[in-house]
């Protein structure tokens, strides 16, 4: 475990597992997700996102019944 400051916090995270989250977020892999456009981006990523900076965490999405593949 490493700690690290991220969007100024200082937060602890598994070295093996950092930077590692858009590899395994299904969120970059979907079509509906728009990180650029919150307007337009899946309503279950801007939640999640919004839980990320409440409490600055990072979750990556491993299931979703939502998603559908990039165009």
């Amino acid at each position: 475990m490493i700690q690290y400051e991220h969007y100024g916090r200082l937060v602890w995270v598994d070295e093996a597992l950092k930077g590692k989250h858009r590899e395994h977020c299904l969120c970059w892999k979907c079509g509906k997700f728009k990180p650029e456009n919150h307007a337009e981006n899946c309503p279950i990523a801007n939640m999640n996102y919004a839980v990320c900076v409440a409490f600055n965490l990072v979750l990556p999405v491993y299931e979703c019944p939502e998603w559908e593949p990039n165009t």
